[in-house]
């Protein structure tokens, strides 16, 4: 043979067998000749592979072969020294045989591509050891990481989904990058290339891989206790299984997970890891019954016409809503009937959601109504709150919701408030429609797409509507399809039949983030009391601030009002014979607009929309001598702005439960526990001693052994 080539025989979908003593044999599968220059990249030696192969896609394929006189350790070929390497090692052989194996999800098997065989075959490489077990992983693990665009809730969720798919496809990792914002991992294994990267989207706020490199280079090794089973990676796999047997001891742990996981956790280890899970399982049901129940009593004590409710239901799990009596108040009195339904995920406890009614005031701020906390959102959880909600609040007026839709809110707001009407929340719109643009449109189309939308949602009429509508089609007839798909009459000013007055979104999941701290771990009591803190801060704020309005509308109403103001200089008003009392105008601009002063309404329909005047009503009340501020919708005002705040939320004192309230003749499970805290970071302080028992030590004299002074002060006169 030539020097600098070497004939390589290609082996793919046989079967590997290991005697004994660990040598290693292949038969099978089907055999292909091919010449391998040493002057070949990695990348040609793979385009000539797939070419013998009848053009094979090799990206899930790793390539194998022997050293020389050695059939017990296959080398990898991943890069271009490993390919020179292989050639320089069989310079002198006559045949270097190549195995060609896919990268299976536990890099143990190979498999046989479709190359007329009716069926494929399965080659399979011994796993590696540890000791005499073999590692056996859960199967769903493996596919808990799928690729670029999976979402996670946030950095611990995706660490939590690392982890496990590390065990399942059996390597050990690095972070490179681990914050609130980013995390980057990489493979430990030396020349490994395999990479992955996540951080949160600035468009929807979720946390979503960005990056992940296709497959590992190294070989399989064997997962290592100390490295990957972390305590709360052992409560995680554990807490079904305690949830069934609370009696489940550390040395079954330990023990099934080496037989079910190949890892050895010694007693201390499981230990800990069933503690957490214990906590996790356990602490929230015993709140519900204890705690809970008594801070609810202390809510309607301190802050009479509220509404305080918990539910406990099987599996410890419960339901918690509240809704105080100035939120309330401020809502009936002071807010548009306008609520917006949103689940918060309760930072950093996961295992409990916020499920969130929310108004505005005339500002525009999220005023919150009512919170409910809950294990999930579910339909059937969504269902309570809503009941409770109803209950809580006078049935005087129809309220409009704006929601997401998810979970069955269509049929549940439908159900529970047959008056209403519930439109799509726009900001949601808007980022599902993002994910229905085409990935190969440049950004500027993907822009103005975006543009057309928000030009239709806000169309005041159906005209107008169906020109933005239009644009939106002659770039994907797909996507058009879409928004009609999704009735447009609950997201377009056009078709829409509630009352937003110009409201689209509410930021209430910002907002509530904010307060809740994220570095420690409250118990829902904490929780709910700290969001009242917050509540209680923000309704005094507000309606200190609003003591030194003058003018009638708020400031941000009143901005709006003057920028109609300003366009309506130029409008020429006609009356028209058909109005009652003279109260109907046409008001010509580019186009000839009616407007009625006795039904509120332009046939702009923008007065109607935003509950403030439009432009044509200005003119007609410049030309009439009439003040536009008698034709606002009354939220949009200073004085139901400081309705809104005019009650205050009331401390509650004692939030952790008093000892006094502890009957000892209760059992534990039946009587308020005190809330578990979390232990300080950093050495515990030393109580210092109380200075009024401090004992001191009496001063003595050495000249006169008397007490009470020193020699230097000693008035006893020296004997000569």
């Amino acid at each position: 043979m030539g020097k600098g080539q070497i004939v390589a025989v290609l082996q793919i979908g046989g079967e590997f067998t290991t005697d004994a003593d660990g040598h290693m044999s292949y038969s099978g599968g089907e055999a292909h000749a091919m010449l391998v220059q040493s002057d070949w990249t990695f990348n040609t030696f793979k385009k000539e592979i797939s070419s013998t192969l009848n053009n094979l896609k090799l990206d899930q394929f790793a390539f194998k072969y022997f050293l020389p006189k050695n059939d017990k350790t296959l080398i990898s070929i991943s890069n271009d020294k490993d390919l020179r390497r292989m050639v320089e090692f069989h310079a002198d052989s006559e045949t270097t045989y190549i195995y060609v194996m896919k990268k299976a999800d536990n890099r143990s098997k190979s498999i046989v591509p479709d190359l007329g065989t009716p069926t494929d075959a399965f080659a399979i490489i011994p796993a590696a050891q540890d000791g005499s077990k073999r590692q056996k992983v859960c199967a769903s693990w493996k596919n808990v990481i799928t690729g670029v665009g999976q979402v996670f809730e946030g950095p611990k969720d995706f660490r939590d989904a690392l982890h496990k798919y590390a065990i399942a496809h059996r390597f050990h990792y690095r972070f490179i990058k681990n914050d609130s914002s980013r995390v980057t991992a990489e493979c430990t294994a030396e020349d490994c290339p395999w990479r992955i990267h996540a951080s949160k989207s600035p468009a929807k706020k979720e946390f979503m891989i960005k990056k992940i490199s296709e497959s590992h280079t190294c070989e399989s090794e064997s997962v290592k206790s100390h490295r990957l089973a972390s305590q709360r990676w052992v409560a995680s796999v554990i807490k079904e299984k305690l949830r069934d047997s609370p009696n489940y001891r550390p040395r079954d742990i330990a023990n099934d997970l080496q037989r079910e996981y190949g890892l050895c956790l010694n007693y201390s280890q499981a230990w800990r890891g069933r503690s957490i899970a214990q906590r996790e399982l356990y602490s929230s049901h015993e709140e519900a019954c204890s705690q809970l129940p008594w801070f609810c009593e202390r809510i309607l004590e301190t802050n009479p016409g509220s509404v305080a409710t918990v539910v406990a239901l099987e599996d410890s799990k419960f339901r918690f809503f509240v809704a105080f009596h100035a939120s309330l108040h401020g809502f009936e009195n002071g807010c548009r009937p306008l609520l917006f339904l949103d689940a918060i995920t309760a930072k950093p406890n996961k295992h409990w959601k916020l499920l969130a009614a929310t108004s505005v005031d005339g500002e525009g701020d999220v005023f919150p109504v009512a919170f409910g906390v809950v294990d999930d959102e579910s339909r059937e959880n969504w269902h309570w709150f809503l009941e409770q909600l109803k209950s809580s609040i006078e049935a005087s007026r129809p309220i409009t919701f704006i929601s997401n839709g998810e979970h069955g809110l269509w049929d549940e707001v439908s159900s529970v408030f047959p008056e209403s009407h519930h439109g799509y929340c726009v900001e949601a719109l808007i980022e599902e429609f993002k994910t229905q643009l085409d990935d190969s449109w440049t950004e500027e189309v993907k822009d103005s797409m975006v543009e057309h939308l928000k030009k239709a949602i806000y169309s005041c009429t159906a005209d107008e509507f169906n020109q933005y509508i239009e644009l939106i089609k002659s770039e994907c007839d797909k996507i058009a399809d879409w928004l009609l798909e999704i009735k447009p009459e609950r997201w377009s000013d056009a078709f829409f039949k509630g009352s937003r007055h110009g409201q689209y979104s509410c930021n209430i999941l910002g907002t509530v983030s904010e307060w809740i701290p994220t570095r420690y771990e409250l118990s829902v009591v904490q929780l709910v009391d700290t969001i009242r803190c917050k509540l209680m801060e923000m309704m005094y704020t507000r309606r200190e601030s609003s003591n030194s309005w003058t003018e009638v509308l708020t400031p941000a109403a009143n901005q709006k009002l003057q920028e109609e103001v300003n366009k309506a200089h130029t409008l020429n008003v006609l009356p028209t014979e058909n109005g009652e009392n003279g109260n109907v105008f046409k008001v010509c601009d580019d186009s000839v607009n009616v407007v009625n002063l006795d039904s509120w309404e332009c046939t702009c329909r923008r007065w109607h929309i935003s509950g403030l005047p439009c432009m044509h009503a200005i003119a007609v009340f410049e030309r009439t001598g009439q003040y536009a501020y008698d034709y606002c919708v009354k939220y949009f005002t200073t004085g139901c702005y400081r309705l809104t705040y005019s009650l205050s939320i009331n401390p509650i004192p004692d939030v952790i439960v008093p000892p006094t309230l502890i009957d000892p003749a209760q059992s534990p499970a039946t009587h308020p526990c005190p809330l578990r805290t979390r232990r300080r970071v950093g050495r515990p302080k030393e109580k210092p001693a109380d200075p009024r028992i401090a004992i001191k030590r009496a001063v003595r004299c050495s000249r006169c052994k008397g007490y009470g002074h020193n020699k230097a002060t000693c008035k006893v006169p020296i004997n000569t």
